[in-house]
């Protein structure tokens, strides 16, 4: 008879040899590249001591060689003493691929988070399918997809991606409510560079397919970060952002009191007088919020739109800023699914919208056309109009077309909306409008003189009298029109005064966003 001593010993080895069961050769392969276990992620990134592991043990059913984990660290912890359920795939083991036990205990894992109410963040490093599991491996991927639907505005959801993930191991983070990757580590890609060269006969390196900068560009991450350890500080300052769920309060930190942020005098030298000189709206964003430590989500791409996270008095806000230094402040149509989805998220999870405006308009060309800059521009519309959070909007200086009416303009739904003294509200700007009023003119000029004379003289009185901002203040389109140095006091009282606001759509299963 085994005795109970016994049993203990053989529980120690076996939960000892699934610490890092994969074999002896794939794990002096991950030393070699100074790679870190999934349990040394794990506990890098949780509050120290809290992980618990759930399926330590768990590994593929009827196959006497199977390896313990099967290619998957799953468990709880805390992150700055909140709770959060975590999976970590585990390169060494069948290279992190995904099979029926790994399946099982990342859907279990998931449907605690469901259960509980917390965000679920995944480490990702796998090479997709488990082919030889065929259809097995197919389930599992869907099973977990399955799971991100009532996760999804519910609760946080981020991936971190730390190695190489193609095929079904990419499906899963782009669903993710964030993708965080470390630059010269992560690559990504439906089908890899062998496989594309196999069936269509283009070759590419998988760098140059699918490097953590190239989906930045293609609009695929949400933030590239240097390292491991950074990306893992990244999370716990996105989740300081963040709830536990849409029905929970964000955290709330120290803030300046009102008379520390009454009067910044620096605001109101900051505008250039030139009315087309750029500057760096990033620049003004912090000095808008308690302090500069604001979270830029998607930095590169779209950057003529900036979306970021920061706060104001204390609390998490979203903010939607248009940025001069990149085409001007445009609108794109690579700008507009930035901005609607960044405001879809802020309104999942109960954060506040501060737009600041200074934009020309949508950008015009035949490549936006092209590009679905109709369907892609109304998204950003229905996004606002969706949203239920409140919406300050503040207009340092252009708010031109339907640019400005989608940057949280009153008339499509914005509570609140201030403007500096520098701020330009038209159909257009002065340059376009000379050539649709002004034409047969600027045609009837008999010299070049005369032509420039005209079209200087309809831009200035334009710009006097159709731009400036007290046209719309006469008409109630702005609630108030502020020095630059009350920023800081307009948006904390503005968001006070919004902070139980309560906004309810007419009975329907859904919605319909444009195509």
């Amino acid at each position: 008879m085994t005795s109970t001593a016994d049993k203990l010993a053989d529980l120690r080895e076996r939960l000892e040899r699934a610490q890092d069961p994969g074999s002896e050769r794939s794990r002096a392969r991950r030393d070699e590249a100074g790679r870190s276990t999934p349990r040394q992620r794990i506990a890098a990134l949780l509050d120290e001591g809290s992980f618990v592991e759930t399926g330590a043990l768990g590994k593929t059913p009827g196959d006497p060689d199977a390896i313990y984990s099967d290619g998957v660290v799953t468990g709880h912890g805390r992150i700055n003493g909140r709770p959060v359920c975590i999976y970590a795939h585990d390169k060494t083991v069948y290279g992190g691929s995904v099979g029926v036990t790994f399946g099982k205990k990342v859907t279990d894992i998931m449907d605690l988070a469901i259960k509980i109410g917390c965000p679920v963040i995944g480490i990702q490093d796998s090479g997709g399918a488990r082919i030889q599991d065929a259809v097995t491996s197919l389930a599992m991927y869907s099973e977990i997809a399955r799971r991100q639907l009532p996760l999804s505005g519910r609760s946080p959801q981020i991936s971190i991606m730390m190695g190489k993930s193609a095929g079904g191991a990419v499906y899963a983070p782009v669903t993710t409510d964030f993708i965080i990757a470390v630059d010269g580590e992560a690559e990504m890609y439906v089908t890899g560079p062998n496989v594309i060269k196999e069936v269509t006969g283009e070759e590419i390196s998988s760098h140059d397919l699918g490097s953590a900068r190239q989906q930045e560009l293609n609009g695929n991450v949400s933030v590239v970060v240097p390292s491991e350890d950074e990306a893992f500080d990244l999370v716990r300052d996105l989740l300081d952002h963040l709830p536990l769920t849409c029905f929970d309060e964000s955290p709330v930190f120290d803030a300046p009191s009102d008379d520390e942020v009454a009067e910044d005098t620096e605001l109101d030298s900051f505008m250039p007088d030139d009315t087309n000189a750029g500057y760096d709206m990033m620049d003004l964003l912090t000095q808008l919020g308690d302090d500069d430590d604001l979270i830029e989500i998607q930095e590169n791409y779209a950057p003529n739109v900036i979306t970021a996270f920061g706060r104001i008095d204390g609390k998490a806000v979203g903010f939607v800023a248009n940025n001069p230094m990149h085409s001007a402040g445009c609108i794109d149509a690579d700008a507009a699914d930035k901005g609607a989805r960044f405001i879809r998220i802020c309104d999942a999870y109960n954060i506040p919208l501060v737009f600041v405006v200074d934009t020309p308009g949508y950008l015009p060309g035949v490549d936006q056309e092209k590009a679905g800059l109709i369907h892609r521009g109304a998204k950003f519309a229905f996004a606002v109009v969706e949203a239920t959070v409140p919406k300050v909007s503040l207009i340092v200086r252009k708010a031109y077309g339907g640019a400005y009416a989608v940057m949280g303009s009153k008339n499509l739904t914005g509570d609140i909306n201030l403007a500096w003294p520098t701020a330009q509200i038209a159909v257009m700007g002065s340059a376009a409008a000379v050539v649709m009023i002004a034409g047969k003119q600027l045609e009837a000029a008999e010299t070049p003189e005369q032509r420039a004379m005209t079209k200087k003289m309809f831009m200035d009185f334009y710009d006097e009298t159709m731009t400036a901002p007290y046209v719309a203040a006469e008409r109630g389109y702005l609630d108030g029109m502020i020095k630059p140095s009350e920023s800081r006091l307009a948006l904390r009282r503005a968001l006070r005064q919004l902070a139980d606001k309560q906004e309810k759509d007419l009975p329907k299963k859904h919605t319909i966003s444009p195509l």
